[in-house]
C-alpha cells in the first residue's frame, strides 16, 4: 500500500481558499492539478471504511474525516469518485477544528469566525 494518510496530508501543497478568508477559512488542494490522486484515494478509502462523520453546513449534509487538528471533506460525494482514474479534478478541503459543535453542524447566524459563535444550540437534524 502507498504512503500513510498523514504523510500524504503533510506533503500536499495546501492553499488558502481566499474567497472565504473572513467567513469560512479553509484550505484546499486539487486531485489532478496538484497531483494529489493518492491523497484523494486515501480520503475516499477512509470514507468507504465508514470513518467519516456526517455533518451539516447550513442545509447541506456532508461527510467529514477528522485527522489531527483538521477536518477534511470533498466537494463531490465520495461514492461517485474513482480516485486513481485521473479523469476529473476533485477538490479536497480542510479546515482547522473549532473543537465545539460547529465541527458537526453549522447553523444560521454562524459566520465561521471562531469568536462569533451563535448562542442558541443547533437544532437542525443531521441526515
Amino acid at each position: 500500500m502507498g504512503r500513510q494518510l498523514t504523510e500524504l496530508i503533510e506533503a500536499a501543497p495546501w492553499r488558502e481558499a481566499v474567497t472565504y478568508r473572513d467567513t469560512w477559512p479553509h484550505e484546499y488542494v486539487l486531485s489532478e492539478k496538484d497531483d494529489q490522486r493518492d491523497l484523494l484515494a486515501a480520503v475516499c478509502a477512509r470514507f468507504h471504511a465508514s470513518e467519516g462523520v456526517t455533518g451539516r453546513f447550513f442545509r447541506m449534509s456532508n461527510t467529514y474525516l477528522f485527522v489531527g487538528d483538521h477536518k477534511y471533506w470533498l466537494m463531490t460525494d465520495y461514492r461517485k469518485i474513482s480516485p486513481l482514474a485521473g479523469e476529473d479534478n476533485y477538490v479536497i478541503n480542510r479546515a482547522r477544528l473549532y473543537r465545539d459543535r460547529r465541527d458537526f453542524v453549522i447553523q444560521p447566524g454562524d459566520t465561521g469566525r471562531h469568536d462569533d459563535y451563535p448562542t442558541s444550540p443547533a437544532t437542525q437534524p443531521i441526515d
